[in-house]
């Protein structure tokens, strides 16, 4: 009853909301993110990003790169993510099969796709090809080393699939974005709960509870999945043939996940649990930000509804924004809820503030 309660005044209390009751300015976002990225970028500059550079924690920060690009075409930014490539010869990780080492592809062929050279994605798609001859057999279940082999866990629909509907666009071949679609469902029918409408991390906590009773629902473990759609939908053709069933599960994951919202408009660590998880924590509430201001932005989620609630994200993000653009209140890397404060920060967090802003932004243009 208390959760049909909360969906109600989501869905009806909110109505009357107006655009004249936000104080977000387009410029004021568009400033904060450059201050955020040339933060982050500065780390790199000083060697101060422990994580491996290719790897998918940076690949995370690539994509809202990317994306502010879009918005903002710095040199800096193109220069920075040209200089990655070729420190690492437009390669992945050395797992091939694992989703994670192949994150960065993400952000070659949306590099490739501007500037049109050749040696951007050639080893991505001899790895695309690969995956796609793949027959992906065996079950889910966590077993030794099952993530280098299947989608065995929920941030791999954000790792994996946006690099192969990408390479469709680059190609024109839509076999890659075949292979997305059809690992993503085998994927959901074994990890998505139809009555939560939310994402178990994987098979391992199928049981496991929260100390307050609840199912344990990570924050960033279900904004890696509603950002992934977001990203799928972008890139898929209208008439694709499971273009509404990725429409459904965005609807149904937004109602849930804006239900769940915090007072100060954040999402704690985990969702059922914001008690023993009492601060926020901004790399989920910034792939969250970025789903639902991306959902109104594309008619797909109500305009009235979904803006308090998005106005009320971006502030519970900027706040956790140091004044010299550190961003903080990014749980640390993990496969479950952990604790995050204002000193936490790492790279994929910066990533998802960025796309959540690129969002806002043109929510507001």
């Amino acid at each position: 009853m208390k959760k049909i309660i909360l969906t109600g005044i989501l869905c009806a209390g909110l109505f009357f909301y107006t655009d004249a009751q936000t104080t977000i300015k387009p410029d004021s976002v568009l400033a904060i993110m450059n201050k955020a990225a040339h933060w982050q970028i500065g780390r790199f500059e000083a060697g101060q990003v422990k994580n491996a550079e290719i790897g998918w924690e940076n690949a995370a920060l690539f994509t809202g790169l990317i994306a502010l690009k879009q918005l903002n075409n710095e040199k800096t930014y193109d220069r920075f993510l040209y200089d990655i490539g070729e420190r690492h010869g437009w390669d992945m990780g050395p797992n091939r099969f694992f989703a994670d080492d192949y994150c960065v592809a993400q952000m070659y062929t949306s590099m490739y796709l501007e500037h049109r050279d050749p040696k951007m994605i050639a080893k991505w798609k001899l790895l695309a090809d690969s995956v796609v001859a793949k027959a992906y057999n065996e079950s889910l279940k966590v077993v030794p080393n099952i993530n280098h082999r299947e989608w065995a866990w929920c941030d791999a629909l954000y790792m994996g699939p946006t690099g192969l509907a990408l390479l469709s666009q680059a190609t024109g071949d839509e076999k890659y974005l075949n292979k997305a679609d059809s690992l993503w469902w085998k994927t959901s029918a074994y990890l998505y709960d139809t009555t939560a409408r939310l994402f178990y991390r994987d098979s391992r906590f199928f049981e496991q509870r929260e100390q307050n009773g609840e199912r344990i629902f990570w924050s960033r473990g279900n904004g890696w999945v509603i950002a992934g759609i977001a990203h799928m939908l972008d890139l898929m053709p209208h008439n694709f043939v499971h273009r509404r069933h990725f429409e459904t599960q965005f609807k149904e994951m937004a109602t849930k996940i804006a239900s769940l919202q915090q007072a100060d408009g954040s999402w704690h660590a985990s969702l059922l649990d914001p008690t023993t998880y009492n601060q926020k924590e901004t790399s989920g509430t910034g792939f969250f930000c970025f789903a639902l201001a991306w959902g109104v932005n594309h008619g797909l989620l109500d305009k009235h509804t979904y803006l308090p609630v998005i106005d009320k994200a971006w502030q519970a993000l900027i706040t956790a924004v140091h004044p010299d653009g550190k961003l903080g209140y990014v749980q640390n890397v993990g496969s479950g809820p952990i604790k995050a404060d204002f000193e936490s920060t790492n790279t994929y967090g910066v990533g998802a503030f960025l796309l959540a802003g690129t969002e806002v932004y043109k929510l507001y243009k």
